[in-house]
């Protein structure tokens, strides 16, 4: 299975826990603790790595608990402990970080105001100017609309973002399981989840020149 199928069945199905080690310095850069954590504690512990007070008396297979030892151990530069939490947080509900799919930013009205009559746009006064009503001079109100982006361009880029490093931490992940070697019976194989699914990407399609009937290709959008 891909890593993010094996996260989804070790904390979903095993309902495995992340064991988070204790920091020794509340002051002082947390640094995480790697695979080799994982393999020594295997190595005291024996054949099954024992989840502690979470289990309350029920079984996890081993495999999961490995699994989530090493979520556990995802290095600062990844995000550390608040993205292990994140890892195994989306892998319980069995679901993907919102990259928000075709999310496109509109300019709208900032206001809606509605009456008796329906919806409008509300305005306010900008300024002033001076015009010609009937012959006379009159000085009237210049009326804007103030507009936004909904969606907010920055909001779908910090979506974006999130993804982006939600998946550096399941490349991560996998890469530590894949050779690690570390598992008895799950086999977790190099597949990930899409890189950038936002991100279209272009096509090859023949065309036929008209005057000359020879095939070329040309770019297009899907």
């Amino acid at each position: 299975m891909g890593v993010q199928q094996a996260l989804e069945w070790a904390f979903r199905v095993e309902k495995a826990q992340l064991e988070l080690p204790p920091r020794q310095d509340a002051d002082a850069e947390s640094r995480g603790f790697g695979l080799e954590y994982v393999l020594m504690q295997r190595a005291v512990l024996g054949c099954k790595v024992d989840g502690g007070q979470h289990k309350s008396g029920s079984y996890t297979h081993p495999d999961a608990e490995v699994i989530a030892a090493t979520v556990a151990g995802l290095p600062d530069s990844l995000g550390g402990i608040r993205m292990a939490l994140r890892v195994a947080e989306l892998a319980r509900a069995g679901m993907t970080p919102d990259w928000m799919p075709g999310a496109v930013p509109r300019c709208v009205p900032r206001d809606i105001h509605q009456n008796r009559y329906g919806k409008r746009a509300a305005t306010e006064v900008v300024g002033t100017a001076r015009v010609m009503v009937r012959g006379k001079w009159r000085t009237v109100d210049v009326l804007a609309c103030p507009v936004t982006w909904r969606p907010h361009p920055e909001q779908i880029a910090s979506a974006r973002r999130d993804y982006d490093d939600w998946w550096a931490a399941l490349d991560w992940v996998r890469d530590g399981l894949v050779t690690g070697g570390m598992l008895r019976e799950v086999e977790v194989t190099t597949g990930m989840p899409k890189v950038r699914p936002w991100e279209k990407q272009t096509q090859l399609a023949p065309i036929k020149h008209a005057s000359r009937g020879s095939l070329a290709t040309c770019r297009t959008q899907p």
